[in-house]
C-alpha cells in the first residue's frame, strides 16, 4: 500500500503562536499565517530555502479583486504592483478562499505528498532507475548525504552525533523536508551519487544557488506581513515566459538546457542543481535513505537573488554574492542594507528596495548564513535579526544611513589598526633586535597571540557600542572616540598576562600610539 506525506496537512513546519511553539502544515500555516509570530526552524538553510518557496506560494495566493502578486500584467508596471501588495498588506490575513484554491487546485493533485509515486514534492521519481551500480542494482545515497552534520564516508566530520554508513538511522518524515530543502539550496558540488540516463553514469554535480551565501529578509510583525514582503518586486525574473515553480510543472529534462528563470516562481524556487529522492519507512512516518545527484550539467541561467548582498570584486568584473561568515556578527552588513545601491558600491538586496513606508518604522531584517566552502565543506549555519532599522534606508532618512555606515566603517577600520597594534606590541616584546624607534617590518605568517586575543575582545563590545551609537540621538557624534576607547580596552585585555618590563611597557606604549593616531586622520 503507497505511503503519503501530505505536506499541506502534516505538522511539519514549526512556528510560535503567541507563547506557544507548535508545528503546522502549509494550508494551516497560510491561515493562520496572521496569528504566527515567528518561524522556529532550527537548521538556517532550510529556514532561507523554505521562505523562498512560502513567498513563490504568497505569490499564487495573495491578490485584491482577482489580481494576484504574481500577475505578469500587473508586475510591468512597477507602481501599480506596489499598489496592490499595499491592499493586499492592508487586508491583515490571506483570504481563506483563495489558501484552498491554490492548495486544493486539481492540477497540483499530490504534488504536495512527499513520498508521492509518481511527483513526490521537490523531488525526481526516476532517480530510482537512474541512480544503480554497473550491475543495475539501486545505488543510493544513504540517509547520513541527507541530514546536514551527518558525517559520510569514511572521513567525514561529526557535528551533531555518531552516524555511520554502515548503520544509518532513520530521520522523521518532517525533518527530512527541511534537510531536503536545505540541500537544494545549499548543496555541494563535486563527486555525488553517479545517475545513468546515457551510457556514461556522471558522478559530478555543481553547487547549489545559495551555497555559502547568507540571505537577508524583511521581517515584519507576524508571518503574514513577512511573507507578503518576501514576494520581491518584478526586477529579477523574465516577465514574459510561463511562470512555474517545480511542483507546478512537469519533471525537467535533465539533459536539456534549463528553463528561463522566470519571476517569481522559478527565480525563487526553480534553480536547484541537485536531485534528489526520498525513500520512506514502511509506515511513512520516517525516511530510511535518500538519492541525492546531479540535476543538469548545464550552466545555470544569469539570476539576482533577491535577498543576497552583492559586493563587487575590488579588481572589477561581475557582482558576488556576499559569502555567509560564521565570524562575522549581523551588524558588520547592516550599513550595506541601509545605503542605496550604487554601481560602484554593494547592492543591498532587491526584497529590501521599495518597501511600504507605512511600515518601516516596525520592519526588522531576518539573516539566514551558511558558512561553507564552495565544495563540500560545512562549518556551520547562523540565525540572526537586527532591531527595527529600515526606517533609516538611505531614501527614506539619508542622514541616519550615512552615520550608520560611518560607524561600521569605523569600527572596520579600527578592527584593522587593533589587529596591526597587537601584532607590533607582540614584534617588540618578543623580538630582542628589534629597535623600538625605528620602523618595524611585521610578518603576517607570525601574529603572535595577542592579535587573535585582542580580536576576540573587541568585536562584541564594538557590536555593543554600534547600537549605542545606532539612534537618532547619536547622529552628531564623531564615531572614532568611542570605538579606539573601545580598541585601547581590548588591546589592555590581550596584553593584560604580559611580563611587566621595560621591553612591554615600550611595546605596550608604542602599540597603542598606534591606534591614537587614527584620531588624528578622523
Amino acid at each position: 500500500m503507497a505511503v503519503g506525506f501530505d505536506l499541506r496537512e502534516e505538522p511539519w513546519i514549526p512556528v510560535r503562536v503567541g507563547s506557544d511553539s507548535l508545528r503546522v502544515g502549509l494550508r494551516e500555516l497560510f491561515q493562520r499565517a496572521h496569528e504566527v509570530e515567528d518561524l522556529e526552524l532550527p537548521i538556517a538553510p532550510a529556514a532561507s530555502g523554505l521562505l523562498r518557496i512560502l513567498a513563490a506560494m504568497t505569490a499564487r495566493i495573495a491578490g485584491h479583486d482577482d489580481v494576484r502578486m504574481d500577475d505578469e500584467d500587473l508586475a510591468a508596471d512597477a507602481y501599480d504592483w506596489s499598489a496592490l501588495r499595499e491592499r493586499v498588506l492592508a487586508g491583515g490575513a490571506f483570504d481563506l478562499k483563495a489558501v484552498s484554491d491554490y492548495f486544493d487546485d486539481e492540477r497540483l493533485a499530490g504534488r504536495f505528498d512527499l513520498f508521492h509515486p509518481e511527483r513526490p514534492f521537490l523531488q525526481d521519481p526516476r532517480l530510482l532507475q537512474e541512480c544503480v551500480d554497473g550491475q543495475g542494482r539501486p545505488n543510493p545515497s544513504g540517509v547520513n548525504k541527507l541530514v546536514l552534520g551527518r558525517p559520510t564516508g569514511i572521513n567525514g566530520a561529526v557535528l551533531f552525533g555518531h552516524f555511520t554508513d554502515t548503520d544509518p538511522v532513520a530521520i522523521g518524515a518532517a525533518e527530512a523536508v527541511w534537510h531536503l530543502i536545505a540541500q537544494l539550496y545549499y548543496g555541494p558540488s563535486g563527486q555525488c551519487t553517479p545517475r545513468r540516463i546515457t551510457q556514461v553514469r556522471a558522478g559530478s554535480g555543481d553547487a547549489g544557488p545559495l551555497r555559502k551565501t547568507v540571505s537577508f529578509h524583511p521581517w515584519g510583525k507576524n508571518l503574514f506581513t513577512t511573507l507578503v514582503l518576501a514576494v520581491p518586486v518584478p526586477d529579477g525574473g523574465d516577465l514574459e515566459a510561463d511562470d512555474k515553480c517545480p511542483w507546478e510543472e512537469e519533471l525537467p529534462d535533465p539533459l536539456g538546457p534549463p528553463v528561463p528563470v522566470t519571476w517569481p516562481g522559478r527565480l525563487l524556487t526553480g534553480r536547484a542543481r541537485h536531485a534528489a529522492l526520498l525513500i520512506p519507512s514502511d509506515d511513512g512516518r520516517t525516511v530510511t535513505d535518500a538519492y541525492l545527484t546531479w540535476s543538469t550539467h548545464h550552466p545555470a541561467r544569469a539570476a539576482r537573488d533577491p535577498y543576497v548582498i552583492f559586493d563587487l570584486p575590488r579588481g572589477g568584473g561581475e557582482p558576488f554574492a556576499r559569502p555567509a561568515d560564521g565570524q562575522r556578527a549581523l551588524w558588520r552588513d547592516v550599513d550595506a542594507l541601509l545605503l542605496e545601491s550604487r554601481p560602484e558600491a554593494a547592492r543591498r538586496p532587491l526584497a529590501l528596495e521599495e518597501l511600504p513606508g507605512s511600515l518601516l518604522s516596525s520592519l526588522r531584517v531576518r539573516a539566514y548564513g551558511f558558512d561553507q566552502d564552495g565544495q563540500q565543506r560545512d562549518r556551520g549555519w547562523y540565525e540572526a535579526t537586527t532591531p527595527p532599522v529600515l526606517q533609516w534606508q538611505q531614501e527614506v532618512n539619508a542622514p541616519m544611513a550615512l552615520h550608520i555606515g560611518r560607524c561600521h566603517q569605523v569600527a572596520e577600520d579600527v578592527a584593522d589598526r587593533l589587529d596591526y597594534a597587537a601584532r607590533l606590541a607582540w614584534k617588540l616584546t618578543t623580538d630582542p633586535v628589534a629597535d623600538p624607534s625605528a620602523k618595524v617590518q611585521l610578518d603576517r605568517k607570525k601574529p603572535g597571540p595577542w592579535a587573535s586575543s585582542a580580536a576576540a575582545a573587541y568585536w562584541p563590545a564594538a557590536e555593543r557600542l554600534f547600537w549605542r551609537l545606532a539612534t537618532p540621538e547619536h547622529l552628531d557624534t564623531a564615531p572614532a572616540p568611542p570605538f579606539v576607547d573601545t580598541a585601547l580596552d581590548a588591546l589592555d585585555t590581550a596584553l593584560g598576562g604580559a611580563r611587566a618590563d621595560l621591553r612591554t611597557a615600550r611595546a605596550r606604549s608604542r602599540a597603542r600610539a598606534a591606534l591614537r593616531a587614527l584620531l588624528r586622520a578622523s
